[in-house]
């Protein structure tokens, strides 16, 4: 072989290389039951028929009213994890989630992809919101559930350095375009797929997540007529 050709495809594997490896990497920072550093968990084992029901993001001043009011009529307890900087722009809606009696995890405080941002970044994107938590009136014990569910290094670094868990999820209905969008197809795919000690998922606090919140009384119903009972990040926790 030429030298030519010999650099020509010393440089196409270099090039495949790099490729494979980001891919990797990639794939790695969405895992939802592994991470470098830490406790991860995306579904909570326990032989009861529990579930956790997730809301991400908000607090809206506009919709959460109504997300409280289906839980109220049902008796359902739920974990929020909320966006600093939308808690402190509605605090009077987040003050409302903890009076209602749910529980409150961290969601970051902007909602960036934190896979790669530096040490101190991560520490003021996850401060920021425990005080405003702590700002609206939430005593429990706060749990973190990266944005996008994305983490690599820095990130779980933090968590595990100060002895906080990262919350995942294992029924994820809102993630398929195929399903997205339509309330009866998020019904039946969480009716389908949620099982004892699963964690669920759902985005409800935007316009646009309309669809989510037609589904959410169903789904309720749904899974309570299937024997399951609801509990809260931290109900489920103690009884795995």
């Amino acid at each position: 072989m030429s030298r030519k050709r010999r650099l020509v495809s010393s440089s196409f594997l270099g090039a495949l290389a790099v490729l494979t490896a980001s891919f990797c990497v990639f794939q790695f920072s969405k895992s939802r039951t592994t991470q470098l550093f830490g406790e991860v968990f995306a579904r909570l084992e326990t032989e009861k028929p529990l579930v956790a029901l997730t809301f991400d993001d908000g607090p809206s001043s506009r919709f959460t009213p109504e997300i409280l009011e289906i839980l109220k009529s049902r008796g359902v307890s739920a974990t929020f994890f909320l966006i600093g900087r939308e808690i402190e722009e509605n605090r009077s809606a987040a003050q409302a989630i903890i009076e209602a009696g749910h529980e409150i995890g961290n969601h970051s405080y902007s909602h960036f992809n934190m896979t790669l941002m530096g040490p101190d970044t991560v520490a003021k994107e996850i401060e920021l919101t425990d005080a405003a938590i702590r700002a609206a009136g939430y005593q429990g014990e706060i749990y973190f559930r990266p944005p996008y569910g994305k983490k690599l290094v820095s990130l779980p670094w933090y968590l595990s350095r100060h002895d906080r868990k990262t919350i995942m999820w294992d029924v994820e209905p809102e993630s398929f375009p195929e399903i997205d969008g339509n309330a009866d197809a998020i019904t039946k795919y969480v009716l389908d797929n949620a099982r004892s000690g699963s964690v669920i998922i759902m985005h409800v606090m935007y316009r646009s997540r309309e669809p989510s919140r037609r589904a959410l009384p169903r789904i309720i119903d749904g899974l309570q007529e299937r024997g399951f009972r609801f509990a809260t990040i931290s109900e489920l926790m103690a009884e795995r």
